[in-house]
Order: C-alpha cells, then sequence, then structure tokens
C-alpha cells in the first residue's frame, strides 16, 4: 500500500502537509503511511479516496497487503 499512497499523493499534485491538514492527522502519520510503518484506519483511508478521487477498493489497508484485520468471530 505504501507505494499507492505516495504515488497517489504525487498524481494528485499534494504536498504531505497538504494531506496531513485535509484529512486531520499530523504530517508524521502520512509519511508512516507511506513508508508502510503504518496504515491509515478505514474512515481515513475513504477520506484519502475522496481526497486522491480514485476508488477505496483501490486501497488495502493492511500493513502488508495480505491480511484481513477485521477479527473473525
Amino acid at each position: 500500500m505504501k507505494m499507492r499512497l505516495k504515488a497517489c499523493r504525487v498524481q494528485a499534485g499534494m504536498l504531505i502537509k497538504e494531506v496531513a491538514q485535509a484529512i486531520g492527522v499530523s504530517e508524521m502519520t502520512v509519511i508512516n503511511w507511506e513508508k508502510g510503518i503504518s496504515s491509515p484506519e478505514v474512515d481515513l483511508g475513504l477520506k484519502l479516496s475522496l481526497l486522491y478521487k480514485i476508488p477505496l477498493e483501490y486501497m488495502d489497508f493492511t500493513k502488508d497487503g495480505n491480511k484481513d484485520r477485521r477479527k473473525k468471530a
């Protein structure tokens, strides 16, 4: 996901600071997402998809891109 987030931000012509301000997080949070250190929660992912004008499905909200973070019942 990290490469997608950075690529989407660059494609949108936005700076990290602008993204952080637009969705209400710190710049460090956006940096950590882009580096793959952490992943946005789904609500913030929705904000990113709206901001970047990309489908929510395009983003993978798991850290490694393979594991399902939902708890199994």
